[in-house]
């Protein structure tokens, strides 16, 4: 199971998950996608979480990216990180730390809901000083519990994605093949740009050949 919450303090809204467990984040961590961004706690040492440590993530909307996360969006998300995190909540002056979901890295010496990073540089961090009631409330009256399928919504998401790229591919060559005619067209039209005045009939006009020998009688 899932909680979904909407922030209200960007527009369009945006939309935060977070896993019911440690078990969740596992697929969370396995099944995000591209436009995620991942929220947790600072660890205590370079490949360990807090333990029992929330995995909030946020969907980015058209236009944004994990670097330019509207202030206010990122408030909400760290004070969610913190109020879904049992050690976290206890405590005061904590880091969150954020970062593309991309990032994430997993592997099998790794407990259950534990991350570290293939880029240490793409993580950035968030001081909370302390829980901000009003905040949290605010997005706990949103919350939804879901029960999603991770490997279905990431298929078609992927699916998505690539019949958008074959688009995009098939416009960019559409544009080069017109670009290409009108190079061409261009170039014919420069390479022929004498050819009536050097026809047949207009040659005959300006030839010499067979004028009247006295012709030039006329310029005397």
């Amino acid at each position: 199971m899932v909680y979904y919450f909407t922030s209200n303090v960007v527009s369009p809204a945006a939309f935060i998950y977070v896993g019911k467990d440690k078990f969740e984040n596992e697929d969370l961590i396995e099944f995000g996608l591209d436009s995620d961004v991942w929220v947790g706690l600072l660890p205590r040492s370079r490949n360990n979480f807090l333990p029992r440590s929330a995995h909030v993530y946020v969907r980015l909307r058209d236009g944004e990216t994990w670097e330019n996360i509207p202030e206010e969006l990122l408030v909400d998300c760290a004070q969610l990180t913190k109020a879904n995190s049992i050690e976290g909540n206890k405590k005061d002056n904590i880091t969150i730390i954020y970062t593309p979901w991309s990032n994430l890295q997993k592997d099998g010496s790794m407990a259950t809901g534990q991350v570290s990073f293939h880029n240490p540089k793409l993580v950035r961090k968030v001081l909370v000083r302390a829980r901000e009631n009003p905040i949290v409330n605010r997005l706990n009256k949103t919350r939804v519990e879901k029960f999603p399928d991770f490997r279905a919504e990431k298929e078609e998401f992927l699916k998505k994605k690539r019949n958008g790229e074959r688009k995009t591919r098939d416009q960019l060559k559409e544009k080069e093949k017109l670009e290409k005619r009108e190079r061409e067209q261009l170039k014919w039209q420069k390479d022929h740009a004498y050819d009536d005045f050097f026809n047949e009939e207009n040659m005959e006009a300006s030839s010499n050949q067979d004028r009247d020998p006295d012709f030039l009688d006329d310029f005397m």
